[in-house]
């Protein structure tokens, strides 16, 4: 049984970002205060993923360019991982380098295979302060990855190549929420 309030229920579901929009291609700022309007983003954060059908969501995603990120995950073994890091470090990527299939709440609707480990450790603060180590396999891994290239100004679409990255962009052209 699930102890505690459920993440963003207090919160409001925001704007998402899109690409395109300044605020997803510069690095983010680190959080100096660990007080109410933390914890409110966080909230906000959870609320908007939720809304959104998405599994991570970094704060420039809604237009705040702190480094905070927030999931609800599964791996590939199906476990569920829930959480939240301020101030995250990618301090580590190892495994099999896989290309699969990856998508972002700030491109709606497409997706393209991009390279990412199998294995990736993230470490940061929690809301209070409190120091915390993400470790992640598999589809979490890469949403972990995925959510520090966000708070470093990066898209998934940046780390596409070739004729993937050229057929992603001519479907972002196309997409009818595409500047």
């Amino acid at each position: 049984m699930r102890q505690g309030p459920i993440p963003g229920a207090h919160g409001r579901v925001r704007p998402l970002t899109l690409l395109g929009d300044d605020v997803l291609h510069a690095p983010c700022e680190e959080v100096t205060d660990f007080g109410p309007e933390l914890a409110a983003l966080v909230e906000d954060l959870f609320a908007t993923m939720y809304a959104a059908q998405g599994v991570g969501l970094a704060a420039n995603q809604i237009g705040v360019p702190l480094r905070v990120f927030v999931y609800d995950c599964p791996d590939d073994e199906e476990t569920r991982h829930l959480g939240h890091v301020v101030n995250p470090r990618l301090v580590e990527t190892d495994g099999v380098v896989l290309r699969g299939p990856e998508g972002c709440l700030s491109l709606p609707g497409l997706e393209a295979g991009t390279e990412r480990h199998d294995h990736a450790v993230v470490e940061g603060f929690t809301v209070t302060g409190e120091p915390v180590t993400v470790h992640g396999t598999g589809f979490f891994a890469r949403c972990l990855q995925h959510e520090c290239d966000h708070l470093e100004g990066r898209v998934y679409a940046d780390r596409v190549r070739g004729w993937r990255h050229r057929r992603l962009m001519r479907q972002v052209a196309r997409a009818a929420w595409s500047r």
